[in-house]
């Protein structure tokens, strides 16, 4: 029986969510020496940072992917432009996107803007600072995961994202991980943060 393996991460912005890609790019390769059968639980793009879990744990991954468990993973954004309560009561109660040229209606959210800019590493490179035009966070929790969702939900209600960071998945959270930095965790851990059993 094979020794499981559990792991989560920081990733980085501008590293792509896979072991191996295209000359150029970089890879999770570049953040540890895992073990070759773990791999990464889900999609966090290339132009999206924070916490990643990998596993060789299959139970986990399939019930983590499974649409019909509901499990929560909260975001912090970076949107541009002051965002308004107008605004966040939209994303709370489902915005229209289009994923794959079809429309559909994202599940209620969580949406909260943050009142202090949250204590994150700086990103590498630096979001381009424009001191005329403000920018603000929020926190969005969401129980669904599709392509670019979170970036297509703040630009539909007009505040397009300029960093994005996922923080939290049920109770695994990021905490004060630096980025780039690789944790293993023993599986009653993961298992209690993430079903509560």
């Amino acid at each position: 029986m094979k020794n499981k393996s559990y792991y989560i991460t920081y990733k980085p912005y501008n590293v792509i969510n896979q072991f191996t890609g295209e000359e150029g790019q970089i890879t999770l390769a570049s953040l540890f020496d895992f073990p070759k059968d773990v791999y990464p639980v889900g999609r966090l793009d290339l132009d999206s940072e924070g916490l990643l879990l990998l596993t060789n744990d299959t139970t986990i991954n399939n019930r983590l992917l499974n649409p019909k468990f509901k499990h929560e993973k909260e975001y912090w954004i970076q949107v541009d432009g002051e965002i308004n309560e107008e605004a966040l009561a939209k994303l709370r109660k489902g915005v229209k996107i289009r994923i794959d040229k079809k429309e559909l209606t994202t599940r209620p959210a969580k949406a909260e803007k943050l009142t202090e800019t949250p204590n994150l590493p700086e990103r590498n490179p630096p979001i381009r600072f424009r001191a005329n035009i403000p920018t603000s966070w929020i926190s969005l929790t969401i129980t669904e995961g599709k392509k670019h969702q979170v970036r297509k939900m703040t630009a539909a209600v007009g505040f397009p994202t300029l960093r994005l960071v996922r923080v939290r998945m049920q109770g695994l959270y990021l905490e004060n991980m630096q980025i780039g930095e690789v944790r293993e965790l023993e599986e009653s851990e993961v298992f209690e943060k993430l079903f509560g059993q």
